[in-house]
């Protein structure tokens, strides 16, 4: 039987895309395939014009959507969303929004080595250390201690986010995603089906069956 294979097109700054991949998560145990699944992490930059030192958060936001107050009011609906989820959002914690190319980069390494259970462990553990624990995922320092938390060469890790590599390939994953017509994150391709938002772990679960089924045709 071929692995089925998925896209998981996301950004860290996304709250839903750290629920959608905990309810993702769920679904693999719910569906029974988790060994039989090839999953591959795509880029999709949010907002590309933040400056590379992030912003102050409060300010950025209070901006973005007109107050803070209103600001606070999404923030505890996605809070609440998580707890469902099983993610924890610490919004007080939160004092930037990072640029968060660095982070992409990051997981452009990860996978580069071939190691999927590393790589998948890093992938939750970056929005964790965002959202859960404030810290600065925009942050080169931040980055390599995440990726050393999680069992990769902290020294590798560095030198290749200290380089250009990955910038190419982040490109060109989003160029790919408008010609497919992706607009938004989460958007999950599972065997070439496309799931948009954040899903109840049985959507995914029936899309995974369904995809297993046609591997053993």
């Amino acid at each position: 039987m071929q692995a089925i294979q998925v896209e998981v097109n996301y950004d860290f700054i996304c709250p839903w895309c750290w629920i959608g991949q905990r309810n993702f998560a769920a679904a693999l145990v719910e569906a029974g395939v988790g060994a039989a699944v090839s999953i591959r992490y795509v880029p999709f930059e949010l907002n590309p014009a933040m400056p590379v030192e992030g912003m102050d958060r409060r300010s950025y936001r209070s901006r973005k959507f007109g107050s803070w107050a209103r600001s606070q009011s999404m923030d505890a609906q996605v809070a609440a969303a998580g707890l469902t989820a099983g993610a924890q959002f610490n919004y007080d914690k939160v004092l930037r929004t990072p640029n968060t190319r660095l982070a992409h980069r990051l997981m452009q390494f990860a996978q580069a080595r071939n190691e999927p259970h590393k790589t998948a462990a890093l992938y939750p553990a970056i929005f964790a250390a965002y959202f859960s624990e404030g810290r600065d995922i925009g942050s080169l320092d931040t980055l390599v201690a995440i990726a050393a938390e999680h069992a990769f060469d902290a020294a590798e890790a560095s030198a290749y986010l200290l380089s250009a590599a990955g910038n190419q390939e982040i490109d060109a994953a989003r160029a790919r995603a408008d010609r497919l017509g992706v607009q938004a994150v989460p958007t999950i391709l599972i065997d070439g089906g496309v799931i948009s938002g954040a899903q109840p772990p049985v959507v995914f679960a029936n899309a995974l069956r369904c995809a297993r089924q046609r591997s053993a045709a």
